[in-house]
């Protein structure tokens, strides 16, 4: 029988629910968006190094949003759809970049959400 065990390990940044944890290819964790409290909802990410139990800040999101969705794509970049930004659902998505750290826009999708799932197919 194996026992697992919890460890502690550092802390991020900033405390936050309703964000999303993306495992990039670099073996890092990649947090975006949620919300601080009920009316503070954030754009800033962080990136979560397992081997050495460290948070660093990495480039911000455009928008503020909580309950997106982030996917990793082929290319090891992070899309990140839709979501809540404290007055609307939204149509927006942004492209991370993890070798440069950097969000970029990618166009609106049709139709604005939240609380919604993504996969990435096998075309990509």
């Amino acid at each position: 029988m194996v026992l697992l065990d919890w460890l502690n390990t550092g802390s991020m940044n900033t405390a936050r629910s309703e964000h999303t944890a993306s495992l990039l290819t670099n073996g890092h964790v990649l947090i975006t968006g949620g919300r601080y409290n009920s009316s503070s909802y954030l754009n800033d990410a962080e990136l979560y190094d397992p081997t050495t139990g460290t948070w660093t800040t990495t480039g911000s999101m455009n928008y503020v949003r909580r309950s997106h969705t982030a996917s990793v794509l082929k290319n090891g970049k992070v899309l990140v759809t839709g979501g809540f930004n404290g007055l609307q659902r939204l149509t927006s998505a942004e492209l991370y970049d993890p070798s440069i750290g950097t969000w970029t826009f990618t166009g609106n999708m049709s139709y604005s959400r939240a609380g919604h799932t993504a996969s990435i197919l096998a075309n990509g």
